[in-house]
Formats: C-alpha cells, sequence, structure tokens
C-alpha cells in the first residue's frame, strides 16, 4: 500500500481546500457544474457563462429555516437548461465546422427520468432547438404524447409495443404529430401491417437494428449480437422487401441502433457510427425513404476519474461526441454519394445527471472502542489481557516496520486466544469487552508508528489494520430508495462532504444507510486514493451538523427506488439561480417526499383500517385496566401521528456523536 493512501489520516497533514478537491475528485465528475469555495464548502455553478455561484450548505440551512426535514433532493434547474444548450451547440458546432448538410435534433428518453418537472425544464430549454421525445412504454407514451409542443416534434417510440401502443401511435401520425414507431422485434412489424390495414392509414415507422459492434463500458451488451433489442440484418432485409412489394418504401423514416447508456471509449463510437451510416446509405441507395439516422444514447458522464479503464469514466468530451458522430457520419455518406439524414440522439443521462445532488445527514459514527488514556487494568485480569497490555505498552517504544509487524502478530494471536477462552467459560463478559478495547487501542497506536516510519511501500498489513479501525457513518437514507444502481449494478457515485473541506478528513468512513439490510451501505467510493473502499470523512460532534453530499443523480437513480423497508421518496427542493437575491439562489418548489400512509397504500395497508385497528387494542386494553383512559388516548393519538410523517429519521440536523 502506498503512503498516499493513508495519508487522509495524518494527524500532522496540512490540508487545503485544492487538496480536497483533487482527493475527491471534483475536477473530474464535477465540471462545470461544482467545486470547492473558499469557505471549504461545494460551490455550484448553474449557469456556466455567468460566473455566478451558489453555496451548496446555504441552499441545506434555507430549506432548514424552512422547516424541510433531510434527506432532500436538491434539483438545480438551471443546470438542466446549461446540458441541453451545451449539448445542442456542440453539434451545432461539429456541423459548422465539417460542412455536415442536414441538422440535428436529439430526442430526450424520459426513461433517464421520467419526473414531470425535469420532463417539462428539459423541453422549454430544448425549444429553440427543436429537442424531442423518446419513449419505451405504455405509460411513457401516455406522457409524452400530450407532452409534444407541435407537429414538428419527434416522438421516438422504442420498447416493446402491443396492440394498444401501436394503435395509439398510429393515431397520433393521423393527428399529425411526427411520432415514429420503431420495430424492435419482427412480430411488430407484422402487428403494425394489421392494425394499418384496418385503420386505413399506412403509418410512417423507424427501425432499429442490431449491429456487430459491440458497447464499451458496462452497458456493453447493449450492441453486439446477442443484445436484447433490434433486428439482425437478415431480418431487416426481410422488412424492407415487404416494404418494397406494397410500395412503402417511402414509410420507413428513421433507422437506429443503440451501444448502451454510457460509451465509455469514443473509438467504440466511431465504429458504431460507421457501420449504421454503411446500412443507412445502403438502404437509401435502394429507395427507402429513410429521414433520420438515430444513433441512440449512450452520451457518458464522468463519475470517475475520466478514464475509460475505470469502470465509471469516459475518455472522450461532450465536444469530441458531437465530432465523432458527425464528422464520422459525413464522410461515409461522401463516399457512398448519399444525402445526409437528420442526426437523432437519445441522450438523457449526460442531459439529467448533474442537475441533482442528494444531501444526507450523518445521524451517527461508529468507531472501535478503545480504552482512555490513563486506564489501568485490574490486578486480578487474565493473563491473556496483560499480555494484549504488555503489548500496548511495548508499541510507543518500536521504531523498526519489522518490529512493528510482529507486535501486530502478536496481538492478533494473543486476540484470538482471548476469544477462544470466552468460548470455553474461562473468561467474563466484561474481560472479553476489556480485551476488544485492549486490541483496537494497539491497532490505532500501531497505525500511528507505521505512519512515523520511513517513506515507501507500507506492508499489506498496514492495509489490515486501516481495514479494521474504518468506522460506520450511519446515515438518513436507503440506498437501494436513492441509489438503487449502486446496490444493483456496482455503480459509483460521486460522494464527499458538502462542507468542512478546507479541513483534514482524518476518519476512513463507510456509509451506511437506514434499512434492516447488510447491502444497506455504500460499498465503493471515488476518490484519488488507490483503496476505494471507503470514504475521507471528518470526525464528527455534536455542536455541528454533518452533512453528505451524493452528486450526479439525476439520471435514472430517482425512478428507479425501490421500496425496502417502506422508506419512500425523499423531499425535493427546486432551486433556480439568481444574482438578484442575497445567496445568488431561490427556491421555485418544495414537493413533501412520500408519508408514512403513502408506503402503507402501495402495500394495502390503509389509514382508516389500521386506526380502527389500533383503536380496538387501546380500548381493549383501557376496559382491563391495563392503561388509564388518559394514557391509552395518548397512545392512540401518538400512532394516528405518525401516518403523516415522514418515512426518514427525524434527525433536526443533529447528531449523536460515537467516535473517540
Amino acid at each position: 500500500m502506498s503512503t498516499k493512501a493513508i495519508e487522509v489520516a495524518s494527524p500532522s497533514s496540512d490540508w487545503s481546500i485544492e487538496r480536497s478537491t483533487e482527493l475527491y475528485c471534483v475536477a473530474s465528475w464535477g465540471a462545470p457544474y461544482f467545486s470547492i469555495n473558499a469557505a471549504g464548502n461545494v460551490a455550484v455553478h448553474p449557469r456556466e457563462e455567468s460566473g455566478l455561484t451558489i453555496d451548496l450548505p446555504a441552499v441545506v440551512a434555507e430549506l432548514r429555516r424552512r422547516g424541510v426535514m433531510l434527506p432532500v433532493l436538491v434539483r438545480f434547474q438551471d443546470v438542466l437548461r446549461m446540458q441541453v444548450r451545451r449539448l445542442n451547440e456542440a453539434f451545432a458546432n461539429a456541423i459548422a465546422e465539417s460542412g455536415y448538410d442536414n441538422v440535428y435534433r436529439g430526442v430526450y428518453p424520459i426513461k433517464v427520468n421520467q419526473l414531470h418537472e425535469v420532463v417539462d425544464e428539459v423541453l422549454d430549454a430544448g425549444r429553440e432547438y427543436g429537442l424531442g421525445l423518446e419513449c419505451g412504454s405504455k405509460a411513457e407514451l401516455v406522457a409524452a404524447l400530450a407532452n409534444l409542443q407541435d407537429d414538428e416534434t419527434l416522438l421516438v417510440c422504442n420498447g416493446v409495443k402491443d396492440h394498444t401502443m401501436l394503435s395509439m401511435m398510429i393515431s397520433a401520425q393521423q393527428l399529425g404529430r411526427n411520432v415514429l414507431p420503431v420495430v424492435e422485434r419482427y412480430f411488430e412489424h407484422v402487428a403494425l401491417k394489421k392494425l394499418a390495414w384496418s385503420k386505413g392509414f399506412m403509418p410512417r415507422l423507424g427501425v432499429r437494428i442490431r449491429l456487430a459492434t459491440s458497447g464499451s463500458g458496462r452497458w456493453a451488451s447493449s450492441s453486439g449480437h446477442n443484445s436484447k433489442f433490434g433486428l439482425s440484418l437478415p431480418e431487416l432485409m426481410r422488412l424492407v422487401d415487404e416494404l418494397e412489394a406494397s410500395n412503402g418504401l417511402d414509410r420507413l423514416k428513421l433507422l437506429h441502433c443503440h451501444l448502451g447508456s454510457q460509451i465509455a471509449d469514443i473509438s467504440v463510437l466511431k465504429q458504431a457510427t460507421k457501420e449504421v451510416t454503411q446500412i443507412y446509405a445502403e438502404l437509401v441507395k435502394r429507395g427507402v425513404g429513410l429521414k433520420y439516422l438515430d444513433v441512440g444514447g449512450g452520451l457518458g458522464v464522468n463519475y470517475d476519474e475520466g478514464q475509460v479503464n475505470a469502470e465509471a469514466g469516459i475518455n472522450y468530451s461532450m465536444q469530441e461526441y458531437a465530432n465523432a458522430v458527425v464528422f464520422t457520419v459525413k464522410e461515409v455518406c461522401d463516399s457512398q454519394g448519399v444525402a445526409m439524414p437528420i442526426l437523432v440522439t437519445e441522450s438523457g443521462r449526460a442531459i439529467t445527471a448533474h442537475h441533482s445532488v442528494l444531501v444526507v445527514p450523518v445521524l451517527a459514527a461508529q468507531a472501535r472502542d478503545q480504552l482512555p488514556v490513563d486506564h489501568q487494568l485490574p490486578e486480578d485480569a487474565h493473563e491473556s489481557l496483560k499480555g494484549l497490555e504488555a503489548v500496548l505498552q511495548l508499541v510507543p517504544e518500536l521504531v523498526k516496520r519489522r518490529e512493528l509487524l510482529e507486535a501486530f502478530h502478536d496481538a492478533k494471536e494473543r486476540q484470538e486466544e482471548i476469544g477462544s477462552l470466552f468460548m470455553l467459560g474461562y473468561l467474563s463478559l466484561a474481560e472479553r469487552a476489556l480485551a476488544d478495547q485492549l486490541f483496537w487501542s494497539v491497532c490505532r497506536q500501531l497505525l500511528e508508528r507505521f505512519k512515523a516510519t520511513s517513506a515507501g511501500a507500507m506492508p499489506l498489513e498496514v492495509g489490515d489494520i486501516e481495514a479494521l479501525l474504518t468506522d460506520q457513518y450511519l446515515c438518513d437514507f436507503s440506498v437501494f430508495q436513492s441509489m438503487l444502481d449502486h446496490w444493483a449494478i456496482g455503480q459509483t457515485f460521486p460522494i464527499m462532504p458538502i462542507e468542512r473541506l478546507a479541513e483534514r478528513p482524518s476518519r476512513r468512513g463507510v456509509l451506511v444507510d437506514l434499512t434492516c439490510d447488510s447491502d444497506g451501505k455504500v460499498s465503493q467510493y471515488i476518490s484519488s486514493l488507490p483503496d476505494n473502499s471507503f470514504l475521507p470523512v471528518h470526525a464528527i460532534n455534536d455542536l455541528q451538523p454533518y452533512y453528505m453530499g451524493f452528486f450526479l443523480m439525476g439520471a435514472y437513480e430517482d425512478i428507479m427506488g425501490d421500496a425496502h423497508n417502506l422508506f419512500g421518496r425523499v423531499t425535493e427542493a427546486h432551486i433556480y439561480a439568481d444574482a438578484d437575491e442575497p445567496q445568488n439562489f431561490w427556491i421555485e418548489k418544495i414537493i413533501p417526499g412520500a408519508a408514512v400512509q403513502d408506503m402503507l397504500a402501495q402495500v394495502q395497508y390503509f389509514p382508516n383500517d389500521l386506526q380502527r385497528r389500533m383503536s380496538e387494542i387501546v380500548r381493549a386494553k383501557i376496559q382491563a385496566g391495563t392503561v388509564r383512559p388518559s394514557v391509552g388516548m395518548e397512545i392512540l393519538d401518538q400512532y394516528m401521528a405518525c401516518f403523516q410523517q415522514s418515512t426518514y429519521c427525524a434527525s433536526g440536523g443533529s447528531i449523536d456523536q460515537d467516535v473517540v
């Protein structure tokens, strides 16, 4: 283990906001929207060009002043608008530079975040760019149809489609809407033909194909021959033959492919774009009336260091992504002598990820119990405890690493021996507890002595000691509700304290949630340290609340939450930047989180029935004389008041200290 890995815990280290910026990789995942200001607080830059900044702890303080209980999801709506603008300007720049002879018309895939306020903001920001929508289910189709801004706004309809969905898509076209059902499975084309004949209306359509090119990164399996959706090339040719036989080649308007939710490597994007454009050119030469070329989603977000070999990183910028698509399509179309299509991408993650920050209070910290400095071992203590005490007394005198390693091995052996003696009944519970304190104290002192030795690679045992001394920070949230992708697929998210960042983080922490599940914790972190199994954090105290910020939460996490232990949606606050406001922001809307009664109703427990049952229990106890009537009614009122409360702990920002 390198010395850098343990430098965080060194009490003698100087610290600065620059070191926190490096430690938490803020410049990698946060640009251009997040930084650390001179006060050591997380700063938000919602308008890239204006220089206006918002202090995130100030937002939290204002929400607390208004009575909002944490956890809270803070949405910076201006960031949504900026990402829409940046994406469209990137394609406009690429089109102008390359001389591309058509336009870009992005669509927002609402599966990434279907919340109405998000979709409204994205559509409003994209109005001047002709931004459309993409849907992938019946419910999403119903939502999207009513939100199309005009007859030119494109709605790309992906996913498996039943009779009702296909019929609605045809009806939308009859209304003059620019709705394109994308054939993902061949049976959808068969069903579409039958509906067209019954309605007497031949619809326009698109088709998704499976590329030979496989994607890169976590979602690489979204493309390639074994991908879940899309027609194979033989199926595509069969569909084209049928359209040609019915004089319907002009009805196939869109060719679609998809490389996955996050493309890690720009070279893979170029290869896939070249492949799909070659297919487009061949179809156009055959007389197919293709108008749109949709290269799908995949514009990535840097959750990590920004390296393709990092599972959560990408090796390109937004402008490089646009250049790769535009220049590649132009090159193929020029060489094949075909007209250039309207370019479509489904960039949902890149638009929404940055705008949401989950702010979570730390409720308590659990550290290894150690002995006080002035402790004295009882004279009648067992010889095994005296041996462990002797190791503790010896450690401050040790200098060489070899001696420190011997002391650690000796302490471990004695601790194991004590455990065996306790299991056999030779040690009391009090002696076993004292032995634990002795062992953790030895480990703490050994770690300090190792850091005082000369530079160079540390022994592996140092990593073992650090792991043993890692604290658990209990946080007021649910991993399953607020960051399901972390639990389900191991997706890492940037997490760091939102203040005290000019102060050295002296503790190693693992963040655990409120759920009664051993998986309810954050197991991987983003930092510049070699070991990502812990997060560098500060020691907490009773006088100052300690808040963690979970960043880049706007894509998928808002909508995919699981109701483990019936923890529900957290409260949301919608923030807009304004230089005329005292702290450069104003709160447009606060949406309360799910109450206890809301979550109970989801699993068929209803307040009236529950209150009736509880009332019967209380009245029976009153009649039996178990409780006085006044006490019984007080208990009933207490029970009934819970229905309106948040499903999360009412921490009020206070902290119970449990750290030595």
